[in-house]
Parts: structure tokens; C-alpha cells; sequence
């Protein structure tokens, strides 16, 4: 049986949908999601890069253009001074010591302030201080290299032993010498360790470094009375050991943990005026952008030279006019996403956070009209200055519990009304959270379950109410 096994070209149409993501289209997505400082640098990187994109300087006004015309004119009316009589009279010659302004550019003055000394630059510098030899001060700073911010040493003696080719016998020796360092307590392998030494050397009694030793985890729980009995000692001499360990300093490197300053630029302004809330957008620092004319003229140019260079100036005009209308939508997008907020949540900006109403991305996508994912990216990284302060964009969206009285409260008003009950509870007698869940139940009618409040006071680094009773 012969088989006939043929190739036969054909051709068909068929209809069909695709989104295609344009590099127009993916460039005009990201500007959506840049703060506005990084939006700054992108178009200071468009400026470098694109020769037919321009900065628009400010023109001045009419009236400034006749304040500075008027100063030219008086400057001119002014009689000229002779400067070859006055330095004749006074004799006016160079000092030697006196700076010369060259009219260059200086450094900064922050260039010469000195950095903020860190823990491992204290160590070092009192390493080098010490009476250990040279080899021994190598495996010294091994052991200061591997000392956290908190002060803890992070590598086991024997991996230090293996880094510096030394026995762990001597590595110990000198680990020995660098926990004699201020801070007291450096290089400590756990936080008993750390305890242990700042107790000794503060000479506090035998039964606080028993504490120390063997009820950490009770004392982290205030579990004293259990405590108590484990070390066959009296509750009150727990307590009184429990205030004296509460003296000492379980981060020893806290002093020397770099202070780190988040500087935040608003996009939006919302100010009040009238009784009605405008929205403005910081627009301080964006260069206005436009196409240069020269290279339009250059368009129009008929000539052989005009002519080659027509290719590459429409293809980079192109790239030039999507930036701007890109950035264009940008700042109209923000400007409404910020204008929906404002309406949302106006009895916040009247009234505080105990006023803020839930919101979801659909309210304010389904408000103005574009889909969520757009207003998600606008959202991102952007804030507003407001009556209330400063707050993320972000930070206005949140869900809802509702209230008694069919009212629904954003999740954060609830978690402020929470740290609000707690803030003004006895100390000796902690809440616990069915006792706060009553609380906002009774006092704002609330009706919300324990393990939710659980779930928000945990949300908002508040400690159990075991953990939060004192005893002193």
C-alpha cells in the first residue's frame, strides 16, 4: 500500500484581538508610577538624551519686565565711579593671607562636616589602643567586622578561627579583650551574655544575674511569679530584680545606630479656601518641556543636508511629543485621582482620622472613570500635603467595619480608636483584647471580634496585655 503524502501551501484570514504594549504605551505606564522626584529625573535624562526636547524657561510678567527695565535705566543714570582715584587715595594693595574668590564653583559645606562615628569605627579605634600584638589585633578587628549595629557578635568563634587561621582558644582570648570595650556589653553572643556582663560590672546582687541567667523568657512574659517559684525566691525579690534588669541596655550599639532621615517631597496640595477644598499639584522643580523650533525649521529644510537629517529629527520629534503628552497625562491623571480622594474623604481633612471612611480602588476608579489598575499606579509612592498632615495616597485606602448605627469606619480609624484604649488604660491592670473588643462596642458601636482586635493591636506593635502589665 503506497502512501501519497503531499505539502500544500494555503492561505487564510482570520480575525483575531491582541494588546500589543508599544514602547510609547510602556514608557507613558511607567511615568504613571514615578514620584515626582524621580519624574524630575527622567526628564532631566529625556533632556540629555533627546536634542529636540527643550526646558520652557519662565517668562516674567509684565510687571516684573518694568521693575527690571526701570533698574536698568536707573543704573545707566547713575554717574560713573572712579575707581582709579579711590585706589590712588587708599593705596589699596593685595594681602597675602586674604582668600581669593576665583569665582569657581566651592564645595558644599556639608563636604566638610565629619560622618557620624559608627560602632565599628569606636571598636576599631579602641583595637588600636589596646596591648594586643599585631596578629592578635587582626583577629581583633575579624571579630569587630562581624559585630551588628545592635552590638551582638554575628560568626561563631570557630568561623572567625577559620577566617584568621588562628585556634579558637586564642580567638576567644581576644573576644575576651574586645568585650572589655565600651559600649558595655559589645560583642555579646546572645542577650544573656550581654545582660550578664553589664550586670557584673555594675556588681548587682547574685539573685538579678540569676534572673538574668534563667528567667529571660518569664521576664519577656512578666510570668514573675512562676519565676518566683522556679528560683525558690520571693515574688518581691523577682520584681525588685526585674526593675534592676530593666535599667540595663539590651542593644548596646543603640547610640551608635545611624539616624536615618526620610526626606518627603508632596506631589499634591490640598488647601481650603472658601469652605471648599482645592487641589494643586506641586509642579516646583518639573521642567516645562517643548520641541526645540530650530528643529523644526530643520523640517522644512529643502536642502540635500536638511533632507538626510529629516529621518532622524522625526523619529526623535516623535519620541519628544509622546514625553510631553505622556507627562501631560500624568499630572491630569494625579490631578484627579487626588481630586477624587478629597471628595471621598473630606470629613477626614475636616475632621481627623477617627473620620476616615473606607475607600477601595474600584470607588475612586469607578469616580473618574478609569480602571483600577491606572489608579493603583498613581498611587504608588505619591503624597499629599494636607490639613491633617502628610500621607501617602495610599494611605486613604482601607476597609471598612460598620458600625451600630449602619455608619462603616475605615480600618485605620479603628486601630486609632484602638492605641486611643490602650493609651489610657491602668498599667497595673492591662486590657485584654475581648475586654477592648466590649470597649468598642460599648463606646463607638462597634461591633468587632476578638481575634480582629487582636489582629490590629498586633498590626500596630502593641503588646499583649501579659505583656504590658507593670509591677513597678
Amino acid at each position: 500500500m503506497a502512501l501519497d503524502i503531499r505539502q500544500h501551501l494555503r492561505q487564510d484570514i482570520r480575525l483575531s484581538q491582541e494588546l500589543v504594549m508599544t514602547p510609547q504605551l510602556q514608557q507613558a505606564i511607567k511615568l504613571l508610577q514615578l514620584s515626582r522626584l524621580e519624574l524630575v529625573d527622567k526628564v532631566q535624562e529625556e533632556l540629555a538624551e533627546n536634542p529636540l526636547l527643550e526646558e520652557v524657561k519662565e517668562e516674567p510678567d509684565a510687571e516684573e519686565a518694568k521693575e527690571a527695565e526701570a533698574e536698568k535705566a536707573e543704573q545707566e543714570a547713575e554717574p560713573e565711579f572712579d575707581w582709579e582715584q579711590y585706589l590712588a587715595y587708599y593705596d589699596v594693595g593685595s594681602t597675602p593671607d586674604a582668600p581669593i574668590d576665583t569665582g569657581e564653583e566651592r564645595p558644599n559645606y556639608e563636604n566638610y562636616l565629619s560622618p557620624d562615628t559608627t560602632l565599628q569605627d569606636h571598636l576599631l579605634w579602641q583595637l588600636r589602643l589596646s596591648h594586643l600584638s599585631p596578629p592578635d589585633k587582626q583577629i581583633g578587628a575579624l571579630i569587630v567586622g562581624n559585630v551588628d549595629d545592635d552590638g551582638y557578635l554575628r560568626a561563631t568563634v570557630d568561623e572567625i578561627a577559620d577566617m584568621a587561621g588562628a585556634p579558637a582558644e586564642r580567638v576567644e582570648a581576644v573576644l575576651a579583650v574586645v568585650q572589655e570595650f565600651d559600649p558595655l556589653g559589645v560583642a555579646s553572643r546572645d542577650l544573656t551574655e550581654c545582660l550578664l556582663r553589664q550586670a557584673r560590672v555594675h556588681e548587682l546582687d547574685e539573685v538579678v544575674l540569676r534572673v538574668i541567667e534563667h528567667g529571660l523568657k518569664a521576664l519577656e512574659t512578666k510570668n514573675y511569679r512562676k519565676l518566683a517559684e522556679q528560683l525558690g525566691i520571693s515574688f518581691e525579690a523577682v520584681v525588685d530584680a526585674a526593675r534592676q534588669v530593666a535599667d540595663l541596655e539590651p542593644r548596646p550599639g543603640r547610640n551608635f545606630a545611624a539616624t536615618r532621615v526620610d526626606y518627603v517631597v508632596p506631589d499634591v496640595f490640598v488647601v481650603k479656601e472658601g469652605g471648599e477644598y482645592v487641589v494643586r499639584l506641586n509642579d516646583d522643580g518639573v521642567p516645562r518641556l517643548r520641541v526645540s523650533p530650530y528643529y523644526q525649521s530643520l523640517l522644512r529644510d529643502e536642502s540635500p543636508e536638511g533632507k538626510a537629517a529629516k529621518g532622524y529629527i522625526q523619529e526623535r520629534m516623535q519620541a519628544a511629543l509622546w514625553l510631553i503628552k505622556s507627562i501631560h497625562q500624568r499630572q491630569q491623571t494625579l490631578f484627579k485621582v487626588a481630586t477624587s480622594i478629597v471628595n471621598f474623604q473630606r470629613e477626614f481633612l475636616d475632621r481627623g482620622i477617627n473620620f476616615l471612611r473606607p475607600l477601595i480602588l474600584k470607588d475612586v476608579a469607578d469616580d473618574i472613570g478609569m480602571h483600577e489598575s491606572t489608579v493603583s499606579r498613581v498611587t504608588t509612592n505619591k503624597y499629599m500635603h494636607s490639613p491633617q498632615g502628610t500621607f501617602e495616597l495610599k494611605f486613604f485606602f482601607s476597609s471598612g467595619i460598620q458600625s451600630r448605627d449602619g455608619e462603616d469606619l475605615a480600618s485605620r480609624s479603628v486601630k486609632a480608636r484602638i492605641r486611643e484604649i490602650v493609651g489610657r488604660e491602668d498599667p497595673l491592670k492591662p486590657l485584654s483584647d475581648l475586654q477592648i473588643a466590649r470597649l468598642l462596642a460599648s463606646e463607638y458601636g462597634l461591633k468587632i471580634a476578638r481575634r480582629t482586635v487582636s489582629k490590629y493591636r498586633e498590626s500596630l506593635g502593641i503588646l499583649a496585655s501579659s505583656a504590658r502589665r507593670r509591677y513597678f
